[in-house]
């Protein structure tokens, strides 16, 4: 087996995460997105509900099917079933 490319750490494609960095949810901290189960999550989304750059971290986290959290305004369970249609 031969080997044509070796991939290092300048070769792998990472995402580009800058947008986080305008995120209210960075400025708030995780408890609040992500909440212990059973808990409610209606105060993250009221801060996702005022955060500029809500539509692209939704895109984020449905295309890296984040699981856990909320993400965009949305909980997992609504992603969910916004992938299903």
């Amino acid at each position: 087996m031969h080997i044509d490319t070796i991939a290092t750490p300048d070769t792998i494609a990472t995402p580009d995460l800058a947008w986080q960095e305008e995120a209210l949810c960075a400025q708030t901290g995780a408890d609040f997105f992500f909440p212990e189960p059973g808990s409610s999550v209606r105060d993250a989304k009221r801060i996702c509900a005022l955060c500029p750059i809500r539509s692209v971290c939704l895109e984020y986290a449905l295309s890296h099917d984040e699981r856990f959290g909320v993400w965009g305004g949305l909980s997992e369970k609504e992603r969910l079933a916004l992938r299903r249609g």
